[in-house]
């Protein structure tokens, strides 16, 4: 039988967010009680929190190798992507383009994938880019798709649910290749969400005009978030107002959200290193150990140029949000796709894409490691895993025949 008794949390779900770094919160702390004068305000109270927020962009721009007005502060990864979808192309309207040409992958984060949904609806082309099997985006697919009215590409730096870190250097050349020659450059987009803390997040080397970063995914606060704007990129806001973020982002700053991310990425930056190479030992434990123990388990997603915190099984027969909720009855916090689509009944649009049917689709969990993961943790996991899953597979079968 299936048991239902709790015992000690086991967190696995850092793709989803991670808690709040002690530290970063300590800082959030004097930063709310010390500088909670508005930025705008001309007074020494409101200059105090002036002075912090360009203190922790200059420290971000520093990270990114970035301009420090570059760096738009927003209230989170969602409403940057929006900024940077919207904003381009009603700014290519607004320069003339009649019919502009949005290319996003079929991968992306909702909050891409459902603004370019709108953005068609209002009557923008869009086209959606397929990966391969693994989850990766072709260069040469770009190019074929790329045409005279495309004026915005986004893909996502690495993708949240199956881990696979796409070419965007390789992407960014495609596209300058195609700037050769236009009038109305191609703006290149990046959500780097989940990348940040695990991959090198030049924006230089990458070659991106737009890049999407939250603090969330950092163990930095939640509903802050920035939007970098390469210099000479024109965008229309989506927020109007008092004209803050040199009036992309109107509205009164967070001043301990934007000092909190700034020592969050600060942090995340020092630890990568050393993080990225033990969760990767971690991920390669728990994916030979979950193949050698669960018979017809899949890997979903690359084995190789994956972020090393990320593992997406799928077991053949089951109902993968039943297997979340006995492993969540057992003490494990485990996801069964993005945390943002999780009211959804739908099979995850990312192993879709990826090739899965809806039954492999729905019978799949991801497991996303952190800072406080331990390999016993994992050895627990092992430990109610495979009979869990052998039981569902016999309810299921059960169920079938009845």
């Amino acid at each position: 039988m299936l048991e239902h008794k709790k015992k000690k949390l086991i967190y696995l779900d850092y793709a989803a967010t991670t808690p709040l770094d002690s530290s970063v919160a300590a800082l959030v702390k004097i930063a709310q009680e010390k500088y909670y004068g508005n930025p705008s305000s001309i007074y020494e109270l409101g200059m105090q929190a002036k002075l912090e927020i360009e203190a922790a962009r200059k420290s971000i721009a520093d990270i990114i190798g970035a301009r420090e007005g570059e760096i738009v502060f927003t209230a989170g990864g969602t409403e940057s992507t929006n900024l940077a979808l919207f904003g381009v192309v009603r700014n290519a309207i607004a320069s003339g383009i009649k019919k502009p040409h949005l290319i996003v992958s079929s991968i992306e984060h909702h909050a891409v994938l459902e603004g370019a949904k709108a953005l068609k609806e209002e009557g923008v082309e869009l086209s959606i880019l397929k990966t391969d099997r693994f989850g990766f985006v072709n260069p040469k697919e770009l190019a074929k798709v790329i045409k005279k009215n495309t004026v915005l590409v986004s893909v996502m730096y690495a993708n949240n649910e199956i881990g696979a870190i796409e070419p965007i250097a390789e992407l960014a050349k495609v596209i300058r290749k195609a700037n050769l020659n236009r009038e109305y450059k191609i703006i290149f987009h990046t959500d780097a969400c989940q990348a940040a803390g695990a991959l090198n997040l030049n924006v230089n080397k990458l070659g991106v005009d737009l890049m999407t970063l939250n603090a969330s995914k950092i163990y930095g606060p939640k509903q802050i978030g920035l939007l970098y704007v390469r210099n000479g990129i024109q965008l229309k806001p989506l927020i109007y107002g008092g004209g803050q973020e040199r009036g992309l982002r109107s509205g009164t700053e967070n001043t301990a959200g934007i000092v909190g991310f700034a020592k969050a990425l600060e942090i995340s930056e020092k630890l990568k290193a050393s993080e990225n190479k033990r969760l990767a030992i971690l991920q390669r434990f728990l994916i030979k150990e979950v193949k050698k123990n669960v018979p017809e388990a899949v890997l979903n997603g690359p084995e190789h140029s994956r972020l090393s915190n990320n593992i997406n099984f799928s077991f053949k027969g089951i109902d993968g949000e039943a297997l979340l909720l006995y492993l969540d009855a057992q003490g494990f916090v485990v996801s069964t796709g993005s945390a943002c689509a999780s009211t959804s009944l739908d099979p995850s649009h990312v192993l879709l894409a990826i090739g899965l049917n809806k039954e492999d689709a729905k019978a799949s969990i991801r497991i996303t490691l952190g800072r406080a993961t331990k390999k016993q943790d994992l050895v627990s996991l092992l430990k109610v895993l495979p009979g869990l899953v052998s039981e569902l597979r016999r309810v299921e079968s059960l169920n079938k025949k009845h």
